[in-house]
């Protein structure tokens, strides 16, 4: 099965810029769904950004035009850029997997309850 790991967490000033990696190990099918989510404690996971295998991505309205999410197939690695920082982007941030996908997907969902594999997170604090 797949495993996850994230890092690049941290803190930063709004305004700022932090960069998120995920990891992947084990498993790697060739048509899957990479996801970034996060979650303050006491609300609902929310689907930030998400790219499928062949590089289609998907974005949340809240992060468009500040995140960008990007992956590095050779390295089993996803990525997600985050500019123009907002203490509202303050969360513990999750990346997930959905391995494999059916065939003929062609975007990836933004709800957390259609993937099956979860890195353990990383937080972000943004003052």
């Amino acid at each position: 099965h797949v495993q996850l790991v994230e890092s690049g967490g941290g803190s930063a000033q709004a305004g700022g810029s932090l960069r998120l990696t995920c990891v992947a190990s084990g498993y790697t099918p060739s048509r899957y769904c990479m996801g970034w989510f996060r979650q303050y404690p006491g609300k609902e996971r929310e689907g930030v950004a998400a790219i499928t295998s062949d590089g289609r991505v998907s974005y949340a309205e809240s992060v468009k035009g500040r995140f960008t999410i990007s992956q590095d197939t050779a390295k089993n690695t996803v990525y997600l850029q985050m500019n123009t920082l907002k203490p509202e982007d303050t969360d513990m941030y999750y990346c997930a997997a959905i391995a494999p996908t059916r065939p003929g997907w062609t975007e990836c969902p933004l709800q957390q309850a259609a993937y099956n594999t979860w890195g353990q997170g990383t937080q972000v604090t943004v003052s």
